[in-house]
């Protein structure tokens, strides 16, 4: 097997440097083989690059500079710019994978990562457990290469590839921050809901509005993040995509098996035109001759524009892009990458189900408010019935009152104040215990029709 080829260093590297230590980032620029003769791009940013060896330096480079190093698209970097909303994805490509899952927006290639939003403060314990797994994946190849145990595979495992250390990294921030997010609002709306319940105010409605538009705006995002992990997990092709080394490593020896097929033909040709040197013209031996030096020249110069590309790459040709991963997918077992994501998507899926336990209780909270609220407006309506019963019934009592009060002549009127009174009382009497008499009846006809509770 042919050695991987190195990314040209986009800095000097220091001799006494020790590969353990981390060194304050760099800033350099990015070096692209492309004409510089034009104006800087006003779209230029600063990413922070991680080696393989777990050294960082952040570099100033455009998307046009970002495109020639990794061989992506366009529209795979606008995925990862910052001004625009994209949901969370992760796509593997011919020579890199990119990621973006919520704070994290990175792309990874089989020998380096470049990290986008470095200088945000929830990016940075991120940056500092990656370089950590980095360099101790580093220190742990170097070992197996050397012939020693390395510090990962005491149990015999499989030493990870660099992308998917990288990958793995970002999946646990990714999954971890949102599971803590999730936990910190579990823990406040428990208490805000139970508070809700046994007093409805307005100032406990609010908080538990606030608490409903977090959980919906969460549940998205988890979502979201579990159906791309979903995706790679029923797709083989995908998961197959994102073996960057096996690819690396695929590509070299088909580079090599090539090269040794033309450098034998070469051996041929050279037989074979040296058995007929003393048959030929010397015109035509010219013109071959001639021939020959320009072949040679196309093959260097085509060797030269290989050796310019980033990370010793060409533009390899769709066909031979495709039989490389038609070979790859055949020979290929995606187990190793489906376990790692399989851990994440359990992961994932809880938190998603702690959410959607908790969207339940919110649910629940509400109905049960809403049926409280039903049941007061339902007292309340059964209040104004008995009002509107009693003033109904005091009416007719209204009604005697009134007539006993016309300016008309009765005899009634003409009795002295001793006479007259006894029939007065009975008249208020009788008027009194007519109308509770009434009201009885009136609600008890309400109560058996049902328009009342019992």
């Amino acid at each position: 097997m042919t050695s991987r080829p190195q990314t040209p260093p986009l800095s000097k590297p220091e001799d006494d440097q020790d590969p353990m230590a981390r060194p304050p980032p760099t800033t350099t620029s990015l070096a692209v083989p492309f004409p510089t003769s034009r104006k800087k791009a006003t779209g230029v940013r600063p990413w922070l690059l991680l080696d393989s060896t777990g050294q960082t330096q952040v570099v100033e480079a455009g998307k046009h500079a970002i495109m020639c190093r990794t061989g992506l698209p366009a529209r795979d970097l606008r995925i990862l710019d910052p001004l625009l909303s994209y949901p969370s994805a992760v796509l593997g490509r011919e020579r890199a994978i990119v990621i973006n899952l919520e704070h994290i927006k990175a792309i990874i290639t089989a020998q380096e990562v470049l990290l986008l939003n470095s200088r945000d403060p929830s990016v940075t314990p991120f940056v500092e457990e990656l370089q950590r797994r980095l360099i101790f994946h580093y220190h742990a190849t170097e070992a197996q290469a050397e012939g020693k145990q390395g510090l990962e595979n005491r149990d015999g495992s499989k030493i990870l590839p660099y992308e998917f250390v990288a990958l793995e990294t970002c999946l646990e921030a990714a999954c971890s921050c949102l599971e803590s997010e999730a936990k910190t609002l579990e823990q406040e709306a428990h208490p805000a809901l139970d508070k809700l319940t046994s007093k409805i105010s307005t100032l406990n409605l609010e908080r538990v509005r606030q608490i409903k538009s977090r959980l919906v705006a969460i549940t998205g995002r988890v979502q979201k993040v579990r159906d791309e992990l979903e995706h790679l997990l029923d797709d083989d092709e995908d998961m197959v995509e994102l073996y960057l080394t096996e690819k690396l490593v695929q590509q070299q020896l088909d580079d090599s098996s090539t090269s040794s097929l033309n450098e034998g033909n070469d051996i041929d040709d050279d037989e074979l035109q040296a058995d007929s040197d003393d048959s030929i013209p010397a015109e035509v031996s010219l013109g071959a001759l001639a021939s020959h030096k320009d072949d040679i020249n196309n093959i260097d110069n085509e060797h030269d524009h290989q050796f310019t590309a980033p990370n010793g790459l060409g533009r390899y040709s769709n066909t031979h892009t495709s039989t490389t991963r038609s070979a790859i997918s055949k020979n290929l077992n995606v187990g190793e990458l489906e376990m790692l994501l399989e851990a994440y998507f359990v992961q994932i899926d809880g938190t998603l189900n702690k959410l959607s336990t908790l969207g339940e209780y919110v649910d629940d909270t509400e109905d049960y408010i809403n049926i409280m609220l039903d049941d007061k407006q339902n007292q309340l309506l059964q209040m104004g019935v008995m009002m509107t019963t009693a003033t109904l019934v005091v009416t007719f009592f209204v009604v005697v009152a009134g007539i006993l009060g016309m300016n008309i002549k009765i005899a009634l009127f003409k009795e002295d104040v001793q006479t007259g009174m006894p029939k007065f009382l009975w008249t208020v009497a009788g008027g009194t215990s007519g109308v509770i008499f009434l009201y009885v009846i009136a609600i008890a006809w309400c109560k058996h029709k049902r328009l009342l509770d019992n």
